[in-house]
């Protein structure tokens, strides 16, 4: 007797006997969409095994996407709104982990277009130990359909010589990857008893005019990583570490590197503490259109000091500013000579500072930028 994983991989017709194990797809011109007077761009139903369902909604989505003009390096580059590796992770991910229960059988995956979005929906939520917030974390998987995904590891999608899927548990973690290539920001999953969904937006973050915003900020030595999060922050409103690693591909440490130095430059302005910790736009930095907006704190921290040999935390307290910000301007001035350390080593806890006599000599009007 073939069992459903074999019938739906090798099958000639599954649908015969199973007519719900399918993949409907539909665009929408509108962004709400759903509406019942509303005409569809496209509505195709997709059948067969597993592989050809796979090559042929590829081939419907390709159908109904268009081409965006995106920045590469000095120029521009036109692509398809959607990569091509991400695309097909997110379909597979959708039919071979699917709920084939006999409850579920009488739904299809769903893949929905809007012009902003592309939403891919199928039965039965998150399986075993993944969660929402390990989605792509090495070493954590696991397989709803063993059978089904067992067998699609040596069976070739039509056409090519790649097999259906690897069966390494590397499928989101492909599909971040190949967003992040493109400078897109990351998908949005929405996970629930019945059902899980994949949302891939339909925009690149380092658009021309996100570009030119962030060079409108003046600030040199920027990561590639901290520019496409500050465009996403731009967007969003607000992240945490792990959504900064999703976006940028960067790990752990790196990711908490690079939020405090957005923060020392009071690009971004943190609220709560580790786990807990979120990030968004300081106000200065969501509302500059252009350099003028930039702080320049060096006054600030000559004024503070007087003749007064002080502390890293009386610096704090007597500027208002926060303590990442303090260590960024005490670098850049102790760089320039106008402060010096009295004393303890940087690295140590009780470490202080003073003017230099050429800070004594400062004037506001004569501070460049760094």
């Amino acid at each position: 007797m073939v069992s459903l994983g074999g019938l739906l991989a090798l099958g000639r017709y599954p649908q015969e006997h199973f007519p719900q194990l399918a993949v409907t797809f539909v665009h929408y011109p509108t962004e709400i969409g759903g509406r019942s007077a509303e005409r569809f761009l496209d509505n195709v139903t997709l059948e067969g095994p597993v592989p050809v369902m796979v090559r042929d909604t590829l081939a419907v989505v390709r159908r109904n996407m268009s081409r965006r003009a995106v920045i590469a390096g000095a120029g521009r580059q036109d692509v398809w709104e959607y990569p091509e590796t991400a695309l097909r992770e997110v379909v597979v991910n959708a039919l071979v982990h699917r709920d084939l229960s006999s409850g579920a059988r009488g739904t299809q995956v769903q893949i929905e277009m809007y012009p902003d979005r592309l939403v891919v929906r199928n039965p039965g939520g998150l399986f075993g130990p993944v969660t929402v917030d390990s989605l792509g974390e090495e070493g954590i998987s696991s397989a709803r359909n063993a059978t089904l995904i067992k067998i699609l590891e040596d069976v070739p999608l039509p056409g090519e010589t790649r097999t259906v899927c690897e069966n390494r548990g590397s499928g989101i973690r492909a599909m971040l990857d190949a967003l992040l290539a493109a400078g897109m920001s990351p998908p949005d999953f929405d996970d629930r008893i019945s059902s899980f969904a994949v949302v891939l937006p339909n925009h690149t973050l380092l658009s021309e005019e996100a570009v030119g915003w962030i060079s409108g900020l003046g600030e040199k030595g920027l990561t590639d990583s901290q520019c496409i999060v500050l465009a996403l922050l731009r967007q969003d409103g607000v992240l945490d570490n792990r959504a900064y690693r999703d976006a940028t591909g960067v790990d752990s440490r790196v990711a908490t590197s690079e939020l405090q130095d957005l923060v020392a430059r009071e690009l971004v302005t943190q609220t709560g503490t580790r786990r807990w910790a979120r990030y968004e736009l300081s106000w200065r930095t969501a509302s500059a259109k252009d350099q003028s907006a930039r702080a320049d704190r060096r006054s600030e921290l000559l004024l503070a000091f007087g003749n007064k040999i002080l502390s890293r935390s009386e610096l704090v307290a007597r500027t208002g500013l926060g303590d990442q910000t303090i260590r960024r301007w005490l670098k850049i001035m102790r760089e320039e000579s106008s402060v010096e350390i009295v004393g303890s080593s940087p690295r140590s806890r009780h470490v202080r500072y003073r003017r230099t006599h050429q800070g004594q000599l400062f004037r506001p009007e004569e501070t460049g930028r760094d």
